[in-house]
Order: structure tokens, then C-alpha cells, then sequence
């Protein structure tokens, strides 16, 4: 039974419905397996080069010896003629958004919030203003 990628592949449908690009991109994890797909990431596809992100150096290195492998993991998946060639771009892992440690704290206690009627309360704090200014 052929995989639904490699139908989808052969299809002949409007190039708007399922392009080469999106078809290799969704490949890269499969044809690479869980580990590497973790270090990478297929970016774009310019004509038949699929360009592939990788962490550093020594990732390049290593999935550039590997090419012609993967090349043949892709084909099988995707069918022939979609990706001819990979390029390796060294791009440093994202960072996550750096959120605050703690909230910040809430209102400082005001002594004045402890007065129960309100036109009391707002006389104690307009005379208070008063006094500091």
C-alpha cells in the first residue's frame, strides 16, 4: 500500500491546493526521524532544494554526510522530483518570550482602606494628599 504523501505527490492537482514546499516541509520530520526532526527544521523549498535549519556546526556537519541518505528518505516519501538537493543553514534554536519570575506584587497597604464609609474614607485621603504636598 503506497503511502497517502507519496499519492498525494503523483496527484495531478492545481498548484494552489498542495504545494511541492509544504509537501517536503511536512516530510522533513518523517524522513529524518523524531531526533534529528527536533535539531531542525525544513524552512523552504527554492525550486528543488529543500533548505533545512540546523542548531550549530557540528549538526551541518553530520546531516551533510548524511544528504544522500535523507534524499532517499525524502523520494520515498514524497515521490521523485520534488526535492533533488538539501542545503544545512546554521540557525540558532528560538528563544522562548522571557516571562517574570514572580507577578508583581499588588497595591501597597493604605491604612485608609480600612475606614468603612466611603465619604469618611475619601476625606481622610484628600487631607493625607494635603499634608505630603
Amino acid at each position: 500500500m503506497e503511502r497517502a504523501s507519496l499519492l498525494i505527490g503523483n496527484l495531478r492537482t492545481p498548484q494552489s491546493a498542495i504545494s511541492g514546499e509544504q509537501l517536503a516541509c511536512t516530510a522533513w520530520a518523517r524522513a529524518v526521524g523524531k531526533k534529528i526532526a527536533m535539531h531542525t527544521r525544513a524552512a523552504k523549498l527554492v525550486r528543488t532544494k529543500l533548505v533545512v535549519e540546523v542548531e550549530d556546526v557540528l549538526w551541518q556537519r553530520n546531516l551533510f554526510g548524511m544528504s544522500r541518505h535523507i534524499l532517499g528518505n525524502l523520494e520515498r516519501t514524497i515521490g521523485p522530483g520534488v526535492v533533488d538537493e538539501v542545503e544545512f543553514r546554521i540557525v540558532p534554536p528560538r528563544r522562548e518570550p522571557q516571562r517574570a519570575a514572580q507577578s508583581l506584587p499588588g497595591r501597597l497597604f493604605d491604612e485608609a482602606d480600612e475606614i468603612h464609609d466611603p465619604v469618611l474614607r475619601n476625606i481622610y485621603k484628600a487631607a493625607r494628599k494635603r499634608e505630603s504636598a
